[in-house]
């Protein structure tokens, strides 16, 4: 019956991390790797994993596929100290690893709390994420913005969900957008995108209109336009800073 360890990567998330650690306590073991915390992160979790190291920040990519190989077991649950496994979620893998699992990794649906509600709606949800697989056949991948794991066979899907935690509130989640388009246009600049005025113009709102209407945000009342006016801002922003490395060139 394959075990289960699960990777943290943080840095200064002592807000986080002992919530994050209790709600897979029952994993068979727990890895994380910390980037020099200048909190109480470190100190907060050694009680509660199994390894804890230090070391200095590489990026995303490089330190949760450093977590996964201190693992002493193949497959891996990678968590981020702002979410939490949900009971439904324990139950559904420890079932699944009761025997051999079909796929070589699976999704989970991924559940945020913004503005004292839970988000169901708009691109927030289900926000599907590559967590648990067996590092025999995966690793994380990507360059600056949205990493994920890559894996070479079968991916399925689980039902139970990750709870995420991501913003403590509206000021937190600007400086956030601020540093993560300016991440993604560098991105896609290296990668030959352009931008002119029409995407800068014509994308925003037709992502409020995917976010507020089609994907329901209106059913989540004040919380759900907000989400979707700040996800319109995060496309804007990422075109615009694309649009200006453009014309720097």
């Amino acid at each position: 019956m394959p075990k289960l360890t699960v990777t943290v990567i943080t840095r200064d998330e002592a807000a986080h991390i002992a919530a994050a650690l209790d709600s897979v306590a029952w994993a068979d073991e727990i890895v994380v790797v910390d980037a020099h915390s200048t909190d109480e992160t470190v100190a907060l979790a050694r009680p509660l994993a199994s390894v804890v190291v230090t070391r200095e920040w590489n990026g995303y990519i490089d330190q949760k596929n450093h977590a996964a190989g201190l693992a002493s077991h193949d497959w891996i649950l990678s968590l981020d100290a702002d979410e939490r496994a949900t009971p439904q979620l324990k139950k559904e893998i420890r079932t699944l690893l009761a025997g051999e699992p079909a796929a070589r990794g699976y999704r989970i649906p991924r559940v945020s709390y913004y503005l004292g509600r839970w988000i169901r709606t708009t691109d927030w949800y289900p926000d599907l994420q590559l967590r648990l697989y067996d590092r025999r056949y995966g690793r994380w991948a990507g360059r600056y913005v949205h990493e994920s794991v890559e894996v070479g066979g079968p991916v399925g899907r689980l039902r139970g969900d990750l709870q995420h935690f991501p913003y403590r509130d509206i000021a937190h989640h600007l400086k956030t957008i601020d540093r993560y388009t300016t991440l993604a246009a560098q991105q896609m600049s290296e990668r030959g995108r352009r931008a002119g005025l029409l995407d800068i113009v014509a994308r925003p709102p037709l992502a409020f209109l995917r976010n507020y209407v089609i994907r329901g945000g209106f059913r989540d009342a004040g919380p759900g336009l907000i989400v979707s006016l700040l996800n319109s801002h995060y496309v804007m922003l990422k075109f615009a800073k694309l649009w200006e490395r453009t014309r720097a060139r």
